[in-house]
C-alpha cells in the first residue's frame, strides 16, 4: 500500500505546525474520508487545548492516546525518510529539514556524515506511519506531539469524529437511549411504605451523585442505527457518546486496523542482512494492529484519557473528581458506592466487580453478627464446660506421657488448662449451628448476587447483550497470530520440498513474504491444534505438579522445624519457657508459613502467567480464563495447605508411646494438645488470614504503587530539564496519565477476594470471627481499590460484560467445598462427636463428667523403646509408672494391650455418619434456597417485557406514520395530475402507457 503525504504550509503566525493530508489509494472497506495529522515540532503551551483533553483547535476531544519513543540518528536522515514518498515541493522539504529534533539540540550540520542507521528503529517508524495512515483511512483524526515535558516520549492524539462514532456504534450494536420515556412500575401498598422508610433511613449513607436514587422513569434503549437516528435525542452530539463509549469505539478501530508491511521486508540494501531478525518481529504484526504493535514495541503504550484532575482548587468539575470525592475517599467508607457512575466512567466489567464486592461486603454483616454471637456464647459458657474444668482441676493429678523423646519429660494435664479453656470458645455446640448457617449464607449470597446482577443488567441496558455479539470483536491475540503464521510458512515450505519444486526467484519470494505479512491465504485455514500445544500442555502439567510438590515440601519443612524447636525448648532450664513451648512453636511456625505464603503467591502468579502464555490461547477471554484457573489452583494450594495439615493430619498418624511414627527416622510426629487441634487450627487460620489481608492486600497495594510512583518521579527528574517542577505543573493530561500505572486487569482483585471467601467459609467452624475480620478488611478494600483506579492507574478501556464470568463458578465450587470441609472439621478436628458419643453411650449420669478420662489411654513406662525414655524421669518429683496419652487403646494390663479399642470404632462410625448426614442435609438446604429464590426479580422481568412491548409499539407507529406520509404524497401527486388530464384527454387516450386515458 503506497502512502502519499502532502504538506501544506500554515499561515505565517504559526509556522511550528504542519498539516499533513494522507490519502490512501487502497480501499480497506471504509468510505473515503480525509483526516488531518498535526505534527507539532515545537513547544506550544496552547491554552485552548484545555490541558491536553482536546486537540489544538480546542473543540475536538482526545479520545485515545498512542505513545512511542522517537529515536532518530540525525535530523536529515529522519526528515528524508519522512518525505521520501512525498510529492511536495523541494522548498517545503527544505523547511522541514531546517527544524531541530524534538527534545534535542542541533545534532550537526545537514551535510555532515550520517551516523549508522538503526534498522529496527527505522522499521518501527515505518510501521507507525503506515498504521497511522490506515487509521486516517478509517476516519480517525490524529495529532502528533513530540515536544513534551517527558524526555524521549512522543504522543499521538486520536479523535473520532461524529460519522465514525455513528458507524462504529452501529457495528458494535451499542444500545443508546432513545427519545421515548416510560414509567417504571412502582411498588404499592405496604412495600411502598417500607421502601420510603428505608430510603429516609439510608439517606445519610447515600452518595451525593445525580441519578443514584431509584428512578421513576427510564429511557427506552435501542441498538444505534444511522438509518434510525430520528429515534435518538441528538440535540447535543458532543455528549451523546460519553468518553467511555468514545474510547471503546476508538479501541475497536485500533484493534482491527492492520499493519502488514515493514520497510525492510523486501531486503533493500543494508536492511537485507536484518531480514531474519525483522521477520520474527513482523510476524507478530501479521494481522491485527494495536495489540501486536504494543507487543512489538512499535508503540510503548495506548490508553484513553482521564476526564481531568481529581483534586485542586481551580479544577473543573468532572466525573473523575466526583468519583474521588464520593467513592475513592476513606472519609465516605460508610456510604454506598455510586455504582452507576463507576460503570459510566470505567465500563460494565469494572462496575460489576465493585458491585459484587459491595454485595459481598453487605452480606458479611449478618455473618459477622452471628459469628460474634457464637463467640460470645463460648465466652459465656467457658466456666460451665465440664471437660475443661476437669483438665484444669489439679486434684485429678493426671500425668501425661512425654511430648518428645529423651529431652521431654512427663507433664501434668493441668498445665494445659489455658489451652483447654480457649478451645471451648471455638469448640462448642454453637459452632455446628454456625457451620450450617454459613453454608446457607453462601447459597443466599450467590442467589442475592444473581438477582442484583440482573437488576444491573436492566439498568445498564445489557438484557439483550450476548457473548456472541462480543465474539464479533474478539480478535485473536498477537502471539496466536504469530504462531499461526509460523506454522503456515513451515507448512508451505514442507509441501514445496515434497513436490521438489526448484527455488523461486527473488522477486517471487519477496511477493510471498509480502503475502504472508498481510495474513492473506496462508493463515485463512491454519489454526493451532492440540498437537501444536502438546509440549506446552506437558510443561504446564509438570510445572503445576512441581509447584504443588514445592508447597508440600515447605509445609514438611515447617513440621520438622516445629518438632525440632519443641525438643530444643524442652531442654531449656527456664520453667516459663518450658511451660509455653506449644504456644511459642505454634506462633513462630505460623509466621513462617505466612511469609512463605506471601512470597510464593507472587511467584506463583508469575509462573501461572508464563504457563498460560506458552499455551498460546487464541483470544483474550480464553487467555484470562486459563490464567485464572492456574493462578487460583496454585494460590489455593499455597494458602490452605498449612491449614489442611493442622485440621486433618496433625495428630492422626503419631502412633503411640513405645511405637511412635518418625519422619526420616529422626523426627517424631507431633501431637495435638489434650483439648484437640481445633485451637491450633484457629490460631493458624487467624494469623494467615489477617496477615494476608494486612500485608498483601493492603500494605502491598498502598506501598508498591507509591514506591513505583516515587521511582518514576526520580527518573523523570534526572531526564528532564532543571526546571522539572515548573514543567510538571504545566503537564498536559496525556503526559500526566502516561506516568500512571497501566491497568493490569481485575484478576488480582478478584483473586484476593476469592481466597478471603475461602477463609470465611471453608474453616468457619474453627474461627467464627472470620466474617468479622473479612468485613473490616473489605470496608477498607473497597475504598483502597477505588482510590487506586481513580488516582494511581491509567484509565482502562471500558469492556462490556453482563456477569463476573468464571469467578461465579469458582465461588459456587468454594461454597460446595466448604460444606464438606466443615463437616470433616466438626467431625474429626473438634471433640463434638466424641462428646456426643460419650454422653449418650458411656456416661453413667447423663453428664460430661469423666469424659477426659474416657478419651485418655494408659501406658506403662517400662514399655518405652530403648533410647526414647525421658532423661529426667523424676522431673515431677516422683517416679512415674503409668502415663496417659490421648487415644482409644487397650490398657497395658489388657490381654491385647495397646490395640485399638472398640470405643475408637464407635466414635469413628459416629464421625462418618455425621459427615454424611451433615453434608447431604446442608447441600439439600442450599439447593432448596437456590430453588426458592428466583434468579430474575419479578419486577425486572416485567420491566423487560414492558420494554419489548413498547419497542414494538414504537416501530408500529413509525411504520404507520410512513404509510400515512406516503399516502399523502401519492394523493398530492394524483391531484396534480388530474388538471393535466382534463385539459388533454386525447393525449391520455393515445398514450400507450395509459390506454383509455386511465391513470
Amino acid at each position: 500500500m503506497r502512502v502519499n503525504e502532502k504538506y501544506s504550509t500554515l499561515p505565517a503566525e504559526d509556522r511550528s505546525v504542519h498539516i499533513i493530508n494522507i490519502c490512501a489509494i487502497e480501499d480497506i472497506g471504509y468510505l473515503p474520508s480525509e483526516g488531518t495529522l498535526l505534527n507539532s515540532l515545537s513547544v506550544d503551551p496552547d491554552a485552548e487545548c484545555k490541558h491536553g483533553l482536546y486537540l489544538r483547535d480546542g473543540r475536538r476531544k482526545v479520545d485515545y492516546i498512542l505513545v512511542y519513543h522517537p529515536k532518530r540518528p540525525s535530523g536529515s536522515r529522519t526528515l528524508a525518510r519522512r518525505v521520501q514518498h512525498s510529492d511536495a515541493a523541494p522548498a517545503a522539504r527544505g523547511t522541514r529539514q531546517d527544524q531541530p529534533l524534538p527534545g534535542k539540540g542541533d545534532v550537526g550540520a545537514a551535510g555532515g556524515p550520517e551516523p549508522p542507521m538503526d534498522y529496527h528503529e527505522d522499521d518501527k517508524r515505518f510501521r507507525r506511519e503506515e498504521y497511522e495512515g490506515n487509521l486516517l483511512e478509517a476516519g480517525l483524526e490524529l495529532e502528533r506531539d513530540e515536544e513534551t515535558k517527558i524526555h524521549g516520549v512522543g504522543f499521538v492524539k486520536i479523535h473520532a469524529p461524529w460519522n465514525v462514532l455513528c458507524r462504529e456504534a452501529e457495528f458494535l450494536k451499542l444500545k443508546m437511549p432513545t427519545k421515548k420515556l416510560y414509567h417504571i412500575n412502582e411498588t404499592r401498598g405496604l412495600l411502598k411504605k417500607i421502601n420510603s422508610v428505608l430510603q429516609k433511613i439510608t439517606d445519610p449513607i447515600q452518595p451525593k451523585v445525580a441519578g443514584h436514587r431509584p428512578q421513576t422513569t427510564k429511557r427506552l434503549s435501542y441498538p444505534f442505527s444511522r438509518e434510525k437516528q430520528h429515534l435518538f435525542d441528538l440535540s447535543d452530539k458532543d455528549s451523546f457518546f460519553d468518553s467511555k463509549t468514545r474510547s471503546t469505539i476508538v479501541y475497536e478501530i485500533l484493534k482491527r486496523t492492520t499493519c502488514t508491511k515493514a520497510k525492510y521486508s523486501m531486503g533493500q540494501g543494508k536492511g537485507r542482512k536484518k531480514d531474519s531478525a525483522l521477520l520474527s518481529k513482523r510476524r507478530k504484526c501479521s494481522k491485527y494492529g494495536i495489540t501486536s504493535l504494543l507487543a512489538n514495541g512499535v508503540y510503548s503504550a495506548a490508553y484513553p484519557l482521564h476526564d481531568g484532575d481529581y483534586e485542586g482548587e481551580n479544577v473543573e468539575f468532572n466525573d473523575r473528581k466526583l468519583l474521588y470525592q464520593e467513592w475513592a475517599s476513606y472519609g465516605v467508607f460508610y456510604k454506598y458506592q455510586p455504582i452507576d457512575l463507576v460503570r459510566k466512567y470505567f465500563g460494565e466489567k469494572i462496575g460489576l466487580y465493585f458491585a459484587w464486592l459491595g454485595v459481598y461486603t453487605q452480606m458479611l454483616i449478618p455473618a459477622s453478627v452471628v459469628g460474634i454471637i457464637v463467640f460470645l456464647y463460648g465466652c459465656a459458657t467457658v466456666d460451665e464446660n465440664i471437660p475443661s474444668m476437669e483438665m484444669c482441676d489439679q486434684r485429678h493429678n493426671i500425668t501425661m506421657c512425654p511430648l518428645c523423646d529423651k529431652t521431654c519429660s512427663y507433664w501434668k494435664m493441668s498445665s494445659a488448662c489455658a489451652t483447654a479453656r480457649a478451645s471451648h470458645l471455638f469448640d462448642n455446640p454453637a459452632t455446628v449451628f454456625f457451620s450450617v448457617f454459613m453454608a446457607l449464607w453462601a447459597a443466599t449470597f450467590m442467589e442475592h448476587w444473581k438477582r442484583k446482577q440482573m437488576r444491573l443488567n436492566y439498568r445498564w441496558d445489557l438484557t439483550g447483550f450476548e457473548e456472541e455479539e462480543e465474539a464479533v470483536k474478539d480478535h485473536p491475540r498477537a502471539e496466536y497470530e504469530a504462531r499461526v503464521l509460523e506454522k503456515s510458512l513451515r507448512k508451505e515450505s514442507k509441501s514445496k520440498e515434497r513436490r521438489h519444486i526448484p527455488e523461486e526467484s527473488t522477486n517471487k519470494w519477496k511477493q510471498r513474504v509480502k503475502t504472508a505479512m498481510a495474513g492473506v491465504k496462508l493463515t485463512d485455514k491454519v489454526k493451532l491444534t492440540w498437537r501444536d500445544r502438546f509440549p506446552a500442555y506437558v510443561t504446564n502439567l509438570v510445572s503445576i505438579v512441581f509447584m504443588i510438590a514445592v508447597t508440600f515440601a515447605i509445609v514438611l519443612g515447617v513440621i520438622i522445624y516445629r518438632i525440632s524447636t519443641a525438643a530444643a525448648l524442652a531442654m531449656n532450664s527456664s520453667p516459663s519457657v518450658r511451660s509455653n513451648i506449644r504456644v511459642t512453636v505454634t506462633a513462630t511456625a505460623v509466621i513462617i508459613n505466612l511469609v512463605v505464603i506471601i512470597l510464593l503467591d507472587e511467584v506463583y502468579g508469575c509462573i501461572a502467567r508464563w504457563l498460560t502464555k506458552i499455551e498460546v490461547p487464541k483470544t483474550e477471554k480464553s487467555f484470562e480464563e486459563r490464567l485464572i484457573f492456574k493462578a487460583f489452583l496454585l494460590k489455593f494450594v499455597n494458602s490452605y495447605t498449612p491449614i489442611f495439615y493442622v485440621a486433618f493430619f496433625k495428630g492422626r498418624f503419631v502412633g503411640r508411646p513405645g511405637d511412635y511414627v518418625y519422619i526420616f527416622r529422626s523426627f517424631r510426629m507431633e501431637e495435638c494438645a489434650p483439648g484437640g487441634c481445633l485451637m491450633e487450627l484457629c490460631i493458624q487460620l487467624s494469623i494467615i488470614m489477617l496477615g494476608k489481608q494486612l500485608i498483601q492486600n493492603n500494605l502491598f497495594e498502598i506501598g508498591i504503587p507509591k514506591m513505583k510512583k516515587f521511582i518514576r518521579y526520580l527518573r523523570l527528574r534526572r531526564q528532564s530539564p532543571p526546571d522539572h517542577d515548573e514543567y510538571g505543573k504545566k503537564r498536559q493530561r496525556y503526559e500526566a496519565d502516561y506516568t500512571l500505572e497501566p491497568f493490569a486487569g481485575l484478576t488480582p482483585e478478584y483473586m484476593e477476594m476469592i481466597i478471603q471467601f475461602g477463609f470465611v467459609t471453608l474453616f468457619v467452624a474453627s474461627f467464627p470471627l472470620a466474617p468479622l475480620f473479612a468485613l473490616l478488611n473489605n470496608i477498607i478494600e473497597i475504598r483502597l481499590d477505588a482510590k487506586k483506579f481513580v488516582t494511581e492507574l491509567r484509565r482502562p478501556v471500558a469492556v462490556r460484560a453482563k456477569d463476573i464470568g468464571i469467578w461465579y463458578n469458582i465461588l459456587r465450587g468454594v461454597g460446595k467445598l466448604a460444606v464438606i470441609i466443615n463437616a470433616f472439621v466438626i467431625s474429626f478436628t473438634s471433640d463434638f462427636i466424641p462428646r456426643l458419643v460419650y454422653l449418650y453411650m458411656y456416661s453413667q449420669n447423663g453428664t460430661m463428667h469423666g469424659f477426659v478420662n474416657h478419651t485418655l489411654s494408659s501406658f506403662n513406662v517400662s514399655d518405652f523403646q530403648n533410647g526414647t525414655a525421658p532423661n529426667d524421669p523424676l522431673d515431677l518429683g516422683y517416679e512415674v509408672q503409668i502415663c496417659r496419652y490421648k487415644d482409644y487403646r487397650e490398657p497395658p494390663w489388657s490381654e491385647h494391650k495397646y490395640d485399638i479399642s472398640k470405643d475408637f470404632w464407635a466414635v469413628l462410625a459416629a464421625r462418618l455418619a455425621f459427615v454424611i448426614v451433615f453434608q447431604n442435609l446442608v447441600m439439600f438446604m442450599s439447593d432448596f434456597v437456590d430453588w426458592v429464590i428466583p434468579d430474575i426479580p419479578k419486577d425486572i422481568s416485567q420491566q423487560i417485557h414492558k420494554e419489548k412491548v413498547l419497542m414494538v409499539e414504537l416501530f408500529m407507529r413509525e411504520e404507520q406514520g410512513r404509510k400515512r406520509l406516503l399516502g399523502t404524497w401519492m394523493e398530492k401527486d394524483r391531484k396534480k395530475d388530474e388538471p393535466c388530464n382534463s385539459h388533454g384527454p386525447q393525449a391520455g387516450l393515445d398514450s400507450p402507457e395509459y390506454p383509455g386515458g386511465a391513470l
